[in-house]
This record gives structure tokens, C-alpha cells and sequence, in this order.
């Protein structure tokens, strides 16, 4: 495991960006699994620039997405398509047919969790997954409790996770209660992660994922079986870090 620690959420941004745009230039064709939220909003501005700038092109790059709000169509506004078109795919050069995200509103919910499943196997796997994480510790909208073991399903959102989404909607009641997510499995099958924390409200989170026990009720400390994942942090959620762990993260840079 690799944990970077920068200044801010600027600096931790930018690590980001580059890091993934290198893996971008190394193997243009990559597949990428991408994340919504305000966490990774800076990193995609990197790109967004580094494509506009000519430095880097997306044509061939595949995406699939974490989760998507159960009951919410592909046009709602707060729903995560409309979120990925908005803040990144309509102002890069991706193929709008590679772009991948669960189907929010659909009726059989079981037969199009295994399709996307399938599309991800098809694609050849996910090369490199990006994720935030919650406060509780989830990963997607994989929610403490969730089995180490699933793929693409639905879930029950839990009320803080819902009550700090409800900052996307008009009101808490706006939120959806369920979500289609890619499970724990699916992000363990990725050739590597890559988590994106910053600020000090993550920082509990932060430090029982890396320094605790591996546990179904800390979904993120399942990272630590991962064979190459990434932490990129800004000083705020690092902040309970141990310095030991600290200072041999500044003897790594």
C-alpha cells in the first residue's frame, strides 16, 4: 500500500490527476472506474484542463461507475449520470458509448446488476478504480455491514450517508433511500485502487481503514488485502495518522 499525504485538497488534487493521467498515457486504453461526490471534482478539473491543453485524450478510455440513486432516471438532476456528464464527460473527448453508469430507474434491478457486472468482465476488468470515503467508512454506497463478497447490487442507504448527500437535494427527504452499487468484490477485482480523502471529517475513517481491523463494519478496511492501492490524502484527513506512519510516508516521496 501507498499513502501520499499533501497540504491541501489543491495539492492532493493534483497528485491525483497526474497519477492517473500518467497510467492514461502509459495504456490509452485503459478502463477506468470513476466516483461522484466532491471529492474527486478537482482531479476531473485536471483533466478537463490537461484535454483542453492537448496533453491528454480519453477517445479510447473506457468508464463504469460506482453506484447510482435507485429511482432516479438518467436525466433527474441529482442523479449521478447527469452529475458525470456535467462535470466531466461533456467536457472531455471520452466516447459517450464508453461511459458507463448503473441504471438508476429500471424495474428488474437483479438482471441489470449482473449485466453491468458483465459489461465491467467484458471490458477486460477495471484497470484503475477510484474511490472517496465515507465518514462511516463505506466505499461506493457499500454500507457498514456489507459482505466482502458481492458484486453490483442494491443497497439501503443509511441515514448518515443520506444526510450528508441531502446537500445535492433540496431537502433530506429528496434522497433516495436505496442505491445500485458495484460491491466490495467488484472494487477488490480492480488491478488498483486509488483513494481520494480530504478534509478532517474523513479522518476517522482514514485512519481505522489503513491502522485497523479488517472488518465488514468498516467497509474500506478490506483495502488493506488490496495488492496495490493508493491513498492520496490532504494533511486534514491525514490528521490522525500516527507520526511513525507519517514520517514513512515523507521518507516515500
Amino acid at each position: 500500500m501507498k499513502i501520499y499525504i499533501e497540504k491541501d485538497y489543491a495539492a492532493m488534487s493534483k497528485r491525483a490527476a497526474e497519477w492517473v493521467e500518467h497510467a492514461i498515457r502509459s495504456n490509452p486504453q485503459l478502463v477506468l472506474g470513476l466516483a461522484t461526490g466532491s471529492t474527486p471534482l478537482g482531479m476531473y478539473r485536471h483533466w478537463i484542463q490537461s484535454v483542453a491543453a492537448g496533453t491528454l485524450s480519453f477517445k479510447n478510455i473506457t468508464s463504469f461507475n460506482l453506484d447510482e440513486y435507485l429511482g432516479l432516471s438518467a436525466a433527474h438532476p441529482s442523479s449521478y449520470r447527469m452529475f458525470m456528464e456535467e462535470q466531466l464527460f461533456r467536457q472531455i473527448d471520452i466516447d459517450p458509448s464508453q461511459t458507463h453508469v448503473p441504471n438508476g430507474d429500471m424495474e428488474h434491478t437483479e438482471d441489470h446488476c449482473r449485466e453491468y457486472d458483465r459489461l465491467i468482465e467484458q471490458a477486460g476488468g477495471i484497470d484503475i478504480q477510484i474511490l472517496g470515503i465515507g465518514e462511516n467508512g463505506h466505499i461506493g454506497f457499500n454500507e457498514p455491514g456489507e459482505d466482502f463478497g458481492r458484486l453490483t447490487h442494491v443497497v439501503r442507504l443509511s441515514d448518515s450517508t443520506r444526510r450528508v448527500n441531502s446537500r445535492f437535494f433540496n431537502t433530506l427527504k429528496e434522497v433516495p433511500t436505496h442505491a445500485v452499487t458495484m460491491g466490495l468484490k467488484n472494487i477488490m477485482n480492480a488491478r488498483q485502487v486509488v483513494v481520494l480523502a480530504s478534509g478532517d471529517k474523513k479522518s476517522r475513517a482514514v485512519e481505522q481503514a489503513l491502522l485497523g481491523k479488517v472488518t465488514e463494519h468498516l467497509p474500506a478496511s478490506v483495502l488493506q488485502l488490496h495488492p496495490d492501492c493508493v491513498f492520496i490524502l490532504d494533511e486534514a484527513a491525514a490528521c490522525r495518522l500516527p507520526d511513525e506512519v507519517k514520517h514513512n510516508v515523507e521518507m516515500a516521496r
